[in-house]
């Protein structure tokens, strides 16, 4: 049942920002927009009162809660920036805007754009792991908690792999192509293009 959850969730969740920027760029509705991206969360909420609904009833915890928390830690770490991300495109497709700003691809703009990027797996891995901690406590003794815990293992194992592949973009710099001028960091082309 949670596994059906979280692909309803899935689809949900594109579906809605599907039609609030449809409503924005093509309907021009931006109160309607913004009410259908506002009600992306209440998917998470109802994800998470729903896991934590089968597991008072009894059930055995398993990879399933455990693929549940990771699902809400991922939405609240990345889950305002694909929004945006998609916005941006969406703006310049349907509402005649500007292309939205590209991550930048060398030297040090790169490696702060790829430190920020593995913020946000710090931030959705810290949700996910709490997540699951409190599905220990919650479940107790009375289950075998052995699958959420190897869940939190595989969350640490997530953060120290993307934050090694970030440090690698500090450490061994990209260097830009001989001729082409010196790249600005994203958060510079963000503020430019909105």
């Amino acid at each position: 049942m949670v596994v059906t959850l979280i692909i309803a969730c899935e689809i949900a969740f594109w579906v809605l920002l599907a039609l609030g920027l449809g409503a924005r760029y093509l309907l021009k509705w931006r109160r309607t927009s913004v009410f259908l991206l506002l009600c992306e969360p209440v998917l998470e909420l109802v994800l998470f009162a729903v896991t934590a609904w089968d597991l008072k009833n009894g059930a055995e915890p398993s990879w399933e809660h455990g693929v549940a928390a990771l699902y809400i830690g991922y939405t609240v770490g990345y889950g305002h920036y694909t929004i945006r991300w998609l916005d941006g495109h969406a703006a310049h497709r349907l509402g005649g805007g500007p292309p939205p700003p590209k991550p930048p691809r060398h030297g040090l703009p790169r490696a702060a754009h790829e430190g920020r990027m593995w913020l946000r797996t710090v931030v959705a891995a810290a949700v996910a792991w709490a997540l699951l901690l409190a599905a220990i406590w919650y479940v107790g003794d009375e289950g075998d908690n052995s699958s959420l815990e190897a869940c939190q293992g595989a969350v640490l194992k997530a953060v120290a792999i993307h934050g090694l592949i970030a440090l690698t973009y500090l450490v061994w710099p990209k260097k830009a192509p001989a001729g082409t001028a010196p790249a600005t960091s994203g958060r510079e082309k963000e503020g430019a293009g909105r």
